[in-house]
């Protein structure tokens, strides 16, 4: 899919309205308009990538950045692991085999109480 046509990076440009819980100059993070769990987050580069399997090495910062990007946002969703029984998942789908719907790479967010409808 080529970056015009991309759902993902249309969101990003704010043509198509989500409901948005993060924001920067790098990466966008939204509410999946279908959860599968009481918290599903879905957070993007701004920089078209179809699947993990088209990342480069000059985009392991970049990636590095979007995992604590992750993180971050767990805890302001009051979703982090603390300790016990607390914690959250983190999901890359990767091709058709990997239940990939959108092409372009996303980080899935899920957590709450289970089960979850999918496993992002």
């Amino acid at each position: 899919m080529s970056h015009d046509n991309c759902l993902f990076c249309k969101i990003a440009a704010g043509e198509i309205p989500s409901t948005k819980v993060h924001e920067d100059d790098e990466f966008v993070a939204f509410r999946d308009i279908r959860p599968a769990a009481e918290t599903h987050v879905l957070i993007i580069p701004r920089k078209h990538i179809e699947t993990l399997s088209n990342v480069t090495p000059e985009d392991a910062p970049m990636l590095g950045r979007m995992l604590v990007l992750v993180s971050k946002l767990a805890d302001k969703l009051g979703v982090a692991y603390t300790g016990g029984e607390t914690g959250f998942r983190t999901v890359f789908n990767t091709g058709p085999g990997g239940g990939q719907e959108v092409y372009h790479i996303h980080a899935h967010l899920l957590a709450g109480p289970r089960p979850w409808l999918r496993m992002g």
